[in-house]
């Protein structure tokens, strides 16, 4: 049956046990905070592929790596490894996308996306963003970016209950604003229906990827929700690489172009 130009459809191409899992939310955001956030759990988790995400107003491309094509929206899923005493870790699932979905498609897309985890009994949604921060005079983030301990994370959450054991000890609490697109509906949502979201700001610089921020980020999903932590060490190199990778990606789109600009595709997220 054809699908409405804004309808969202999720396929699941493998059935995994994700009860209880953390969901991740990594469409593109502010620095591409989210991407490089989710791409890093998916590459250093070694997660799999476990569903695609529909809608006749993703862009009509198909994303090749390493000779196979990969759909615009994935679904991961994957855990980091046991600890040494042998107990179970996190489980954990990543919506991915290298490209902004449409206008009309935000509410459509993130309302699909909570209906899937609450199915499938996951226990909390992260929303990873980038917050713009105005550069003091004379200053330039660009050419001296603060380093990893510098940069600050806010936190808000959909319900009392994970303000209160998730954001409240561990970060400044985000008071004041407007946090738009799929993290604001999530938001929005979860506070409806009583389910728990975290949107985690990291501050970003808007005019590329920031890897900075999604380390921190990531050192803030690993200090808070893992019961397993992930090592550390690695964590700023690795988003650097994702950084470079989605800069390529960035280089090669710009050389493109659009597809298809008749069936009007969201925007890519890189100019």
């Amino acid at each position: 049956m054809p699908m409405a130009p804004d309808q969202v459809r999720i396929y699941e191409i493998k059935r995994v046990d994700v009860e209880g899992a953390i969901v991740i939310d990594g469409f593109p955001s502010v620095g591409l905070v989210s991407s490089i956030v989710a791409n890093y759990l998916i590459d250093t988790l070694e997660m799999e592929q476990i569903g695609i995400v529909e809608s006749p107003a993703f862009p009509t491309v198909s994303l090749v790596r390493n000779g196979i094509p990969q759909h615009p929206v994935r679904i991961y899923a994957g855990r980091p490894p046991a600890d040494r005493a042998g107990r179970g870790a996190d489980k954990l699932v990543a919506f991915v996308s290298e490209f902004h979905p449409a206008p009309s498609v935000i509410h459509p897309l993130a309302t699909a996306i909570l209906d899937w985890v609450q199915e499938q009994r996951c226990s909390l949604l992260v929303s990873p963003e980038g917050l713009v921060v105005e550069a003091s005079p004379g200053a330039s983030r660009a050419s001296h970016p603060p380093r990893l301990n510098e940069v600050k994370v806010y936190g808000v959450a959909s319900t009392r209950k994970a303000r209160e054991l998730y954001i409240e000890p561990n970060m400044i609490p985000f008071a004041e604003g407007v946090i738009t697109g799929i993290a604001g509906v999530l938001l929005n949502e979860g506070r409806r229906r009583g389910f728990d979201v975290l949107t985690f700001l990291a501050e970003a610089q808007a005019d590329y990827p920031d890897a900075r921020a999604a380390a921190k980020v990531i050192e803030t999903i690993n200090q808070i929700l893992l019961r397993t932590p992930l090592d550390p060490v690695p964590l700023y190199a690795e988003a650097e690489r994702i950084e470079q990778q989605l800069l390529a990606i960035q280089k090669h789109a710009a050389e493109r172009g659009r597809p298809d600009s008749s069936a009007q595709p969201s925007e890519p997220m890189y100019r």
